[in-house]
């Protein structure tokens, strides 16, 4: 009887070393994603290795800019390390217009700091990631009872309020996504604006959309001290949301 209680919990420890190291494993054996790995990770490990990185990143950060429809994932393997970007992907198409999503069916892509909480290897767009919207600020400030949801970076090219790639584009920020997530990183975060702050000509753009827009305007000035903060340091800002849904740093 000792034996058969102490072989059981020996496979109970197995089981639970097993299952928090199985979030890649168990990822790969979808069809979609174990084919991406097939093709992708070692085209990935080459362009890691090219640009001095180190296979596979621990850490990611994902900035995402509408009107200059460009994704860019920022990695590193350390907590102390600063971010370094490893990539900018062409986004393929823009739903709606500048501004912040506030209402379900508006067609709006959300602008603000989220977070990936979901991992879809089943998608209807090849593969996608869901980002948490509603955040805390936009329950605030959204529709109280349609704010919408179900955002997603996804495959296929095509969008109603989300962040569309190609299908190729997707399989190599799943990857890394999962392989984040499978080191240890539970909160990926995704920061969505309406422009590359950096970019004069996005700027001028925005500018003159404010004119029309002042309650947008101040929302972006929010966004844009963290932007400002993250150039200059390379590092995420400690973001927070007051009792009227204003970001403060």
């Amino acid at each position: 009887m000792k034996r058969l209680v102490v072989l059981a919990m020996l496979l109970l420890g197995a089981g639970t070393l097993s299952a928090q190291q199985s979030f890649l494993d168990n990822q790969k054996m979808f069809p979609k994603v174990g084919e991406a790995y097939r093709e992708k990770e070692e085209l990935l490990k080459k362009e890691f290795e090219k640009k001095g990185l180190t296979y596979p990143a621990k850490y990611i950060f994902v900035r995402s800019f509408k009107l200059d429809s460009e994704m860019e994932v920022w990695v590193k393997n350390s907590v102390t390390d600063t971010f370094r970007l490893f990539k900018s992907y062409r986004v393929c198409t823009l739903s709606g217009k500048m501004g912040p999503k506030r209402k379900e069916g508006d067609r709006q892509v959300p602008e603000g700091f989220y977070y990936i909480n979901d991992f879809n290897p089943n998608s209807n767009y090849h593969l996608s990631l869901g980002i948490n919207y509603p955040n805390f600020s936009d329950r605030i400030l959204s529709d109280p009872k349609k704010p919408g949801g179900e955002i997603y970076i996804h495959g296929d090219c095509i969008t109603v309020g989300c962040i569309p790639l190609t299908n190729e584009f997707i399989d190599e920020v799943y990857i890394l996504a999962v392989n984040a997530k499978n080191a240890g990183q539970d909160f990926i975060p995704v920061h969505v604006f309406p422009v590359k702050f950096g970019n004069n000509r996005s700027m001028e753009y925005l500018g003159n959309f404010s004119l029309t827009d002042n309650s947008s305007k101040q929302f972006w000035t929010e966004l844009k001290t963290a932007y400002d903060y993250f150039e200059r340091h390379h590092r995420l800002p400690v973001v927070m949301v007051d009792d009227r849904g204003k970001y403060i740093m």
